[in-house]
């Protein structure tokens, strides 16, 4: 037991320091280009707080566990709302736009809804793959070519330099994918001193882990009022594990599903991200009851897996 508690306390530590050093570099990255901490938020922070689960999931694939793997991104998902979104809000109030709430959202439901059909039959293949990812190239084009830059040019001051910037992002990047993977590893450990499934592994000590670099980093970005940051990396996040993530798992190497046990664990990704959009309509923030909502709804459903 004693092996599996350092590499918790080891996460935990490398975690913290690489959520800190991700924002304060993504922040300076958005003052630098004159885009949006939202932006960001759904770009370099979301792709690079995803990492860990680009790894465990490939590598659960190739090891032969792709019911893990499956499970590591739809429980990813839910962690995402239900606790990155949870304790954001608790943390601080997250306030938003308008186009936030009627394109980025949507657009973040309809990604998770479709892995409904993609699971029905049994295995997303090379190509159902190669199409996901396709659809993330299209998002990222779109999302850039109709961002609104920052005018700079009524602005004396110069803008933070970007090497220095890329270089705190990779670094914390760094960090975080090394904290979750010692989270990971001990999380693991300790499921199998305890006897417990692979698919509540991949949902709870695998996804919570993976999704560790999101809560750091979100509660970094919370803290310094960057509620868009948060709200971003959220989204980005859960687009990035689909698109991304199962879109070149999948391309590699077909993941089987079995649709009949992944059908509640979809349910509940879906609902809860339908459930921001009315906690986040009124006032165009998502507050502390709100968040202690979705946090509780995600505490249930870890309860109910356990029970169940």
């Amino acid at each position: 037991m004693l092996v599996p508690l350092l590499l918790l306390l080891l996460g935990i530590a490398l975690l913290y320091f690489g959520g800190e050093w991700l924002v304060d570099g993504a922040s300076n990255l958005a003052e630098r280009f004159g885009v949006s901490s939202l932006v960001i938020g759904l770009t370099v922070v979301a792709f690079g707080t995803s990492a860990p689960e680009l790894a465990a999931t490939l590598t659960a694939t190739l090891d032969g566990a792709p019911a893990l793997g499956f499970a590591n991104v739809v429980g990813s998902n839910i962690a995402n709302v239900g606790l990155i979104l949870g304790v954001g809000a608790l943390v601080t109030e997250l306030h938003t736009t308008r186009r936030f709430i009627l394109r980025e959202l949507p657009f973040m439901i309809l990604v998770g809804a479709l892995l409904f059909p993609l699971a029905a039959n049994g295995v997303v293949g090379r190509l159902e793959g190669a199409a996901l990812f396709g659809l993330l190239l299209l998002y990222l084009s779109f999302l850039f070519f109709t961002e609104e830059r920052a005018d700079q040019t009524m602005d004396d001051s110069e803008p933070p330099p970007a090497a220095p910037a890329v270089g705190q992002v990779l670094l914390g990047v760094a960090l975080l994918v090394g904290g979750a993977k010692s989270l990971v590893a001990g999380g693991v450990q300790l499921a199998e001193i305890l006897g417990i499934s692979e698919r509540i592994v991949g949902l709870t000590m695998v996804s919570v882990g993976t999704s560790l670099p999101e809560l750091s980093s979100s509660i970094a970005a919370a803290r310094r009022g960057e509620g868009e940051m948060v709200l971003g990396n959220v989204v980005g996040s859960n687009v990035f594990n689909v698109l991304c993530i199962l879109g070149l798992v999948s391309a590699i190497h077909p993941v089987a599903v079995d649709p009949i046990v992944v059908q509640p664990d979809l349910w509940v990704m879906l609902g809860l991200s339908i459930l921001v959009v009315p906690a986040i309509w009124f006032g165009r923030k998502l507050g502390r009851r709100s968040g202690s909502a979705l946090l509780l709804v995600w505490v249930s459903y870890i309860a109910w897996l356990f029970v169940s």
